[in-house]
């Protein structure tokens, strides 16, 4: 089902030793269930679940992941949190948004019922066999973000735009 308009209190999650921790301050921009090839041969799943969320509002609570550059589909790549211990990849960042937007494993909260998917994108490429919830979106491969997220969290993206921008020209510098 998508987002549903409860009150957010926090979510706490983390690695499967203990030793990295994080707690989530504000309910997520938005849930992605991706089906794509990349996810499923990255997570060794049929799919990733993702929660969308601007870096500052997921406190650290334990010991820092260790942070991994690995190849993304988009060419661009992409920056796993591990913990340094157990290697579990709690979130990753992007490079559309580098470090302002952590894409938090929902599978690493403590309570991961608490976030069902707001989208299922990159359906073309599902496994077969899964089957997708009738009510909550879905689509063929990735698609406009002001046709599907709510309001407050076009809203909150829009607050880190300048942030995001900032961080993508230094990158283009950079190379």
């Amino acid at each position: 089902m998508p987002m549903v308009a409860t009150p957010w209190v926090t979510a706490e999650g983390g690695c499967a030793c203990g030793a990295v921790r994080y707690r989530m301050d504000s309910r997520p921009l938005f849930v992605h269930c991706c089906h794509c090839r990349w996810c499923q041969r990255e997570s060794g799943a049929s799919f990733a679940l993702n929660a969308m969320i601007e870096a500052d509002r997921v406190a650290q609570l334990g010991e820092p992941p260790e942070l991994v550059r690995t190849p993304s589909a988009s060419g661009a790549g992409q920056v796993i949190a591990r913990c340094p211990a157990c290697h579990v990849a709690v979130w990753s960042n992007y490079a559309g948004a580098g470090p302002h937007v952590r894409f938090v494993r929902v599978g690493t909260l403590d309570a991961p019922d608490l976030l069902s998917p707001d989208i299922h994108i990159f359906t073309a490429s599902r496994q077969p066999w899964v089957v997708l919830p009738p009510g909550t979106p879905t689509v063929p491969a990735y698609y406009e973000r002001a046709d599907h997220w709510p309001a407050e969290s076009l809203a909150r993206r829009e607050a880190i735009l300048p942030l995001i921008e900032a961080w993508q020209a230094a990158q283009q510098r950079a190379s």
